[in-house]
């Protein structure tokens, strides 16, 4: 069964356009807090689309659903759908920040984090769309 990535496409699109936006106004907080949505969103497309495939690919699918959010990143990147695992336990911690506490410290930092985010995000919709083939 093929999986269908056009949300997944179109979020990473929109956040890297929203990181180019922003990195040539530096200092435009609408812009910054637009990249920081913008990882939300793709984030949160990013695991469920990988859970997705893991699911799509495993011997009993239903398997996976016991699977905690950890280990479920860890079997991707077991399978080589992602690299640095530890990172994107990081990006996990940087997003439940967002939908908790809003202030200018956490702001900077979630925006940082969604930069070094995009190339993973990137590289994940890759992957997954050379195994939809």
């Amino acid at each position: 069964m093929k999986l269908d990535f056009s949300a997944l496409e179109k979020a990473v699109s929109s956040l890297e356009r929203g990181v180019e936006r922003a990195s040539s106004a530096l200092g435009d907080e609408e812009l910054r807090d637009a990249v920081i949505q913008r990882f939300e969103y793709t984030y949160e497309l990013c695991w469920k689309m990988l859970k997705r495939q893991i699911e799509a690919d495993a011997a009993t699918p239903a398997a996976v659903d016991g699977y905690s959010f950890r280990d479920l990143l860890r079997e991707g990147a077991e399978r080589g759908m992602i690299t640095h695992v530890e990172e994107w336990f990081g990006y996990r911690e940087q997003r439940n920040i967002t939908s908790h506490t809003y202030d200018e410290k956490k702001a900077v930092s979630v925006y940082k984090t969604a930069l070094k985010f995009l190339p993973d995000a990137k590289a994940l919709l890759a992957v997954l769309k050379e195994r939809n083939v």
